[in-house]
């Protein structure tokens, strides 16, 4: 039963957030990404601080050596994020057809501030709203797409095992841990789709690629399943890891995209989406608890 629950919840948050990508990305809705980015980082908090991190404390393990972990596992996202690991950062050092690296973002210009959320859940540097504004300007955007899907695959793993570690705590958990990936992961997926629909093929090919690297995040569950098994009191540390990697993306890459000046009505719009974000995660888990 448990692993079957893992399945469900790995490819409901891989696959899933893929499809939700694209719906979000078709005409009016595109302009929704940038509330996407305000939900998802209350989702990941409210999932960190209020369910994860409370089930590791609970434990038998000794709060300074779980400290010692979300320390280590917060230094540890900010490393893979400077090497480009866990994020798509490869194509925002390709030269655009003017010869001007594309990392220079026009925050100025409304269309590309519509999908700034575009960027990895893995680092601030924006560089699917920078392949996009590449993509606008009619230069090839076919050099990044074999890397946005490497990373896409390694970076889907990678949840998967933090989803399975929550599951094996409680199945609340598990659930809880798989809509804050989903959810966060929606952004990501909607710049990836841009990402390849600009080189050759059709955008149903896009989309059956992205999903194809959304599935890996099943295979990192069941890797999760076997590894957390295998060391299962180290539980705990666990849970802190993957509550040290959704406070990461939380607050170095989805609340800095929010940090723009904004006129008071749309400021308070953030604020309501991220409170929403933070009372749809306490919602599901008082129905998990049946109350």
């Amino acid at each position: 039963m448990l692993i079957i629950a893992i399945l469900i919840g790995t490819l409901a948050a891989g696959i899933g957030s893929v499809w939700l990508a694209a719906l979000l990305s078709v005409g009016v809705l595109a302009r929704s990404t940038h509330h996407m980015l305000s939900l998802a980082a209350g989702s990941l908090l409210a999932t960190a601080f209020m369910h994860l991190l409370p089930e590791a404390f609970e434990s038998q393990a000794g709060s300074k050596d779980l400290f010692m972990a979300l320390l280590i596992g917060l230094v540890f996202f900010f490393l893979l994020d400077k090497a480009e690991l866990w994020h798509h950062g490869h194509e925002h050092h390709h030269p655009n057809a003017n010869g001007l690296n594309t990392q220079n973002d026009n925050h100025g210009d409304a269309h590309t501030d519509t999908h700034e959320g575009h960027s990895h859940a893995r680092g601030h540097a924006h560089p699917h709203a920078q392949a996009h504004t590449n993509a606008q300007g009619n230069a090839p955007a076919t050099t990044g797409s074999w890397a946005v899907l490497t990373g896409d695959s390694v970076h889907c793993f990678g949840d998967g095992i933090l989803i399975a570690s929550a599951f094996m705590a409680d199945m609340r958990l598990g659930v809880l841990a798989a809509l804050a990936v989903l959810v966060h992961e929606v952004p990501h997926h909607m710049g990836d789709l841009i990402v390849l629909r600009a080189g050759p093929g059709n955008k149903q090919m896009a989309l059956v690629k992205v999903s194809l690297a959304g599935a890996i995040t099943a295979i990192g569950g069941l890797a999760g399943f076997w590894l957390v098994e295998q060391l299962r009191d180290f539980l705990p540390y666990f849970l802190v890891v993957a509550s040290s990697s959704f406070i990461y993306v939380a607050l170095a890459d989805l609340i800095p995209q929010l940090q723009k000046r904004l006129s008071a009505r749309e400021t308070a719009a953030q604020i309501a989406w991220l409170a929403v974000g933070i009372g749809l995660v306490t919602l599901i888990s008082r129905l998990a608890h049946g109350h």
